[in-house]
């Protein structure tokens, strides 16, 4: 990136706020007027049904932008929820349409993270109505794995699963007593392995054919972005 590129990211986290593990940064139907960028911990969206029950649509990492899908509504429609106790840095929508303005290839970056969030979302909801419960829970542990060496190139097989076995339900449809069990069926056939909260994927090929998972966030087309400023 540009200095002048770098500058203003760097703007964007001035202000900092630590959220507690369980603790909401925004709930659905909140005002609209801010976005994040979360620095450290693990966090969050969902939404509530009407039965009370939870779906956990995405979890962000470091570095993730929060709060996109507020920014053509006055109301939020999603709860974003600390699942570790995380940093986030709070800006207002305002300097996102500067950045815009500014500096078009970041607001491009941003289009394209957008659509590497839209198209892992869609992949969720196919397997959330197509596949059997191991393959979601795989596939979910697949995503995990990549999502954690995005950011840290050493992470190979092995990796802290950070999720209670609830909070894994809600991201697939299943009950918490379900994915213990979908849990214990991977480790039985050799597909992974864990101890406490740790997991090593065993067979990568296997589970990944079990699954039909697709990693979205390799073998990305940026050669498209314009020049920086």
């Amino acid at each position: 990136m540009t200095p002048g590129e770098r500058e203003t990211l760097d703007r964007l986290e001035d202000r900092t706020r630590t959220i507690k593990r369980g603790g909401i940064l925004r709930r659905s139907n909140d005002q609209t007027g801010e976005l994040f960028i979360l620095r450290t911990g693990l966090m969050m969206t969902y939404v509530l049904l009407d039965d009370g029950s939870r779906q956990i649509l995405r979890f962000h990492f470091p570095g993730d932008m929060l709060g996109m899908s507020g920014l053509v509504y006055p109301e939020a429609p999603e709860t974003i929820c600390a699942v570790a106790e995380s940093v986030v840095c709070p800006f207002d929508r305002s300097a996102l349409a500067l950045l815009i303005e500014t500096h078009p290839r970041l607001a491009s970056m941003i289009l394209a993270y957008a659509q590497i969030e839209r198209v892992s979302l869609t992949d969720r909801l196919a397997a959330l109505g197509r596949t059997s419960a191991k393959a979601r829970v795989g596939a979910l542990l697949l995503d995990w794995r990549s999502r954690l060496r995005a950011a840290d190139k050493s992470i190979e097989d092995s990796f802290a699963l950070s999720l209670t076995q609830e909070e894994v339900g809600d991201a697939t449809g299943l009950t918490a007593v379900h994915v213990n069990r979908m849990l214990r069926q991977l480790e039985e056939e050799g597909l992974i392995a864990r101890e406490g909260q740790r997991v090593t994927i065993r067979d990568e090929r296997a589970l990944t054919a079990a699954t039909n998972y697709v990693d979205r966030y390799r073998r990305l087309d940026l050669g498209w972005l314009p020049q920086g400023r």
